[in-house]
């Protein structure tokens, strides 16, 4: 802290220049070797950076498109709104000190079954305690036995005490009917918008009685009709029993999505909302 106080006022690259030259001096003498580096390194953040962002996306599989088509939008908004995100493809580097880095946690399509028990127990805590805010995408509700994981209780009582049931394999069109219009989350967002080509999942029970619903999915506005149906359908919601601003977007399977000005508008509030950031 002393050596970079004392670089203030010197241009950015001299400053890591000599930073990097000190540090290797330091491991000559000291006769140690290199060593691979065992965790993400978060992205610094400069003085003018508002906040950090950490998203955990799946690496490949159905949802790559999607997952790829995020990244490359997450990354231009990190720019034009000026805060910094880094990615991860499993959970095996989340610890509290870890998920302390960061103001916002993105769950990007990866499911909730498979994460080390460490990285559990961090997560839980992240949200119980209020450490950062949350938004979980499509997969996330992704509630049962998959994989030969066990359901996780915890985060079954997250996402509303719901259980996946079954989805919508053909895909369908659907209109999507803004609920919670006053919630920052959905400001500026159109009172219906339509969902084109998803694959949309039903629960074995509503969410509603457990959470602040913000969106549902008109079933009857279905094209092709299909018999898989739930009857009241929530598709973004929040749980505010817990200290975390947290929001579940089940939209999520398709890259076109970011085409989609109401759904890019949904995330981006969701961003800075759940962040505890002003957007502007």
């Amino acid at each position: 802290m002393a050596l970079m106080g004392n670089l203030r006022g010197v241009g950015l690259a001299a400053a890591v220049s000599v930073v990097v030259a000190v540090c290797a001096l330091g491991a000559v003498c000291a006769g140690s070797k290199p060593q691979s580096a065992a965790v993400v390194t978060p992205t610094p953040v400069a003085d003018s950076e508002k906040f950090r962002v950490i998203a955990i996306a799946e690496h490949g599989g159905i949802h790559k498109p999607f997952v790829d088509a995020a990244k490359t939008w997450l990354d231009k908004l990190a720019k034009e709104k000026n805060f910094s995100i880094d990615y991860i493809e499993d959970t095996s580097k989340i610890d509290d000190d870890f998920l302390a880095k960061y103001k916002l946690f993105i769950q990007l399509n990866y499911p909730p079954y498979g994460w080390t028990d460490t990285a559990a127990a961090s997560f839980v805590k992240y949200i119980e305690q209020g450490k950062g805010g949350w938004i979980g995408f499509h997969h996330a509700t992704l509630l049962g036995e998959f994989d030969g994981f066990q359901i996780w209780p915890w985060f079954r009582d997250f996402m509303g005490g719901i259980r996946f049931k079954d989805y919508i394999a053909t895909f369908v069109t659907g209109t999507v009917t803004v609920e919670a219009p006053d919630h920052p989350v959905m400001r500026g967002v159109p009172s219906q918008f339509v969902v084109r080509d998803e694959e949309w999942y039903t629960y074995d029970k509503s969410p509603r009685p457990n959470v602040h619903v913000l969106a549902s999915v008109n079933e009857k506005t279905y094209t092709p009709s299909t018999d898989k149906k739930m009857g009241d359908h929530p598709v973004i919601w929040s749980n505010e029993h817990l200290k975390a601003r947290n929001v579940y977007i089940f939209m999520g399977h398709r890259p076109e999505h970011f085409e989609n000005s109401a759904f890019t508008k949904i995330f981006t509030n969701a961003i800075f909302w759940a962040a505890g950031e002003d957007p502007r």
